[in-house]
């Protein structure tokens, strides 16, 4: 069988994330079958860097897995102002609440580089759970562990102490990713400084000070290219 079509349209050398649809966290435990009957028909498209990739306000019909690139998730204020909300790299899901409810993108994405989308639009999606049920069981599944974990963020981001909440952050992202090891969890660590800043609402330069006051305590180690996290409870 030759390569993917993702393959073919981002060209020899391109930086192509290997994740497909059915190996991203939403359809985690549904049946590989069922994605190798629609793979014919999800929509790959390019974009150049600053295209949108959809406007805030527009019809939501689709969810798109970033393949290759970057995007900014942004929205306009009522006061006008434009508010960057999220970085998206890939691997990354876009616009999976289309899939919730019907409406519009509540934001706008922009292409931050060459960008390559694999789009799966809402009336593909139904026809996917009508053929094969388990699809829907496995979404309904991982959005509630989704909100277990939206849910725990928002409890970390309320710790008054940069240090102790990105200490929250990493524990939860290094549970949901990490592998287990005494006392902790290695994390492989591809996330710049910048785009942790962005899960914990702090600066750059805020973070490299937390992470190192976090590495003084014990609660994370540096280990080659991870980082370990403590315990919660095993913290110091």
């Amino acid at each position: 069988m030759g390569g993917c079509v993702c393959e073919t349209m981002a060209g020899a050398g391109a930086a192509l994330h290997p994740r497909c649809f059915g190996e991203v966290w939403l359809f985690d435990g549904a049946p590989p079958e069922a994605w190798e009957s629609i793979a014919g028909e999800l929509v790959r498209r390019k974009f150049q860097p600053g295209e949108l990739l959809f406007r805030q306000g527009e019809p939501a019909e689709s969810m798109y897995l970033l393949k290759m690139g970057s995007v900014k998730l942004w929205k306009v204020a009522e006061d006008g102002r434009e508010l960057i909300l999220d970085l998206r790299s890939a691997g990354d899901l876009l616009g999976e609440s289309v899939f919730i409810e019907k409406g519009q993108y509540p934001v706008s994405a922009t292409c931050l580089g060459p960008t390559l989308t694999c789009g799966l639009s809402r009336t593909l999606f139904e026809r996917l759970v009508v053929d094969h049920p388990q699809v829907g069981l496995a979404v309904i599944r991982n959005l509630s562990g989704r909100i277990d974990y939206l849910t725990g963020k928002l409890g970390a981001l309320s710790e008054p102490a940069l240090e102790d909440r990105l200490y929250q952050v990493l524990n939860m992202v290094a549970r949901q990713v990490g592998s287990r090891v005494p006392g902790g969890w290695d994390l492989a660590f591809p996330l710049t400084h910048e785009e942790i800043g962005f899960l914990v609402g702090a600066h750059r330069v805020s973070i490299t000070r937390a992470l190192r006051k976090l590495k003084d305590s014990g609660r994370v180690r540096s280990r080659g290219r991870y980082l370990f996290v403590a315990d919660g409870q095993e913290a110091g």
